[in-house]
């Protein structure tokens, strides 16, 4: 049998309180949306952790609520993103990943690093900090053990082996529209995001890693507006392209060469149009346009499987 791409659609974050009596049924227990959610999509990327250090203990609930083949994504702190601009941040890392993170075991997907608008690209500011990201389990455990006192001991780094780690960044000032960024995730093996964000930030889809990370925050308006039908299938044939090792022929592009060619390529793709509650079921439907939908919910709004 020939290998098969593992492609993720979801959503980016599950907790809004607009979805309630919609995507989520009326008397849904908050407590239950992650389970009900987990049942509709097959991958969500965790938002929570964007904000603040998460717990063991949370990363282990997230973990028990799923589905035995589903995948998070988890979103780097702000903090090293946002506030620390990557300057001095080797505790900040040591604290994100003694946090809990490789809790999610066979579960957790990609890392997420979104910066600001306003972060220009310094190509040596982002290659030490491409240095510094643990490549592998090993390696992060080696990194949290430099964290704060509060965090040691905390069983956050409890989960054995030696699993390869995923990163991806996502980039929003034009700056990086450079040879030398394409060249440094590509050393990296990290994957730069394909961000459909209304024309607001950088739009580009050069292969940097194994596999591709995409965030589609609205096409017409910053994470209000809905995929048309037209919209998904375009996403669809894309991702089908990218899936099968290859490139759409209209790829967009910093670098104007064909990425290596590979039999296949993992895909994660995360609406991030929640505002008006179109993120759920535009990836109810993008999954079904690829065919991906027959072992969840028939219908967002219709009981789940499971007993909750």
């Amino acid at each position: 049998m020939p290998p098969v791409s593992d492609i993720r659609i979801g959503i980016s974050g599950w907790r809004y309180g607009p979805w309630r009596k919609d995507f989520y049924p009326a008397g849904l227990r908050q407590d239950d949306e992650l389970a009900f959610a987990s049942r509709a999509v097959n991958s969500i990327e965790i938002n929570g952790s964007f904000y603040a250090l998460q717990t063991p203990e949370r990363y282990c609930q997230w973990r028990d609520q799923t589905p035995d083949d589903f995948v998070f994504s988890v979103k780097a702190p702000r903090y090293i993103t946002h506030v620390r601009r990557l300057k001095e941040i080797d505790e900040a890392l040591a604290n994100f990943f003694a946090s809990g993170p490789l809790l999610l075991g066979d579960k957790l997907g990609p890392f997420l690093w979104q910066f600001p608008p306003t972060l220009k690209f310094d190509a040596q500011r982002f290659s030490d900090f491409l240095d510094k990201l643990p490549k592998d389990r090993k390696a992060a455990r080696a990194c949290a053990k430099q964290a704060d006192e509060r965090l040691q001991g905390n069983a956050g780094t409890a989960i054995r082996g030696n699993a390869r780690l995923r990163h991806a960044v996502e980039v929003r000032h034009p700056s990086f529209l450079c040879d030398t960024f394409i060249a440094l995730l590509r050393k990296h093996k990290v994957a730069l995001v394909v961000a459909d964000s209304a024309g607001k930030w950088p739009y580009v889809e050069d292969v940097t890693a194994d596999f591709i990370y995409m965030r589609l925050h609205g096409d017409v308006e910053l994470y209000s507006s809905g995929y048309t039908a037209r919209a998904l299938r375009r996403w669809r044939m894309r991702i089908q392209a990218w899936a099968q090792g290859g490139q759409p022929e209209d790829a967009e592009l910093v670098v104007p060469r064909a990425p290596t060619k590979r039999t296949t390529r993992d895909v994660y793709c995360y609406f991030d149009n929640d505002q008006k509650v179109h993120a759920p079921y535009d990836a109810r439907r993008l999954l079904g346009k690829l065919g991906l939908d027959g072992e969840l919910v028939t219908e967002p709004g219709i009981e789940p499987h499971v007993q909750l």
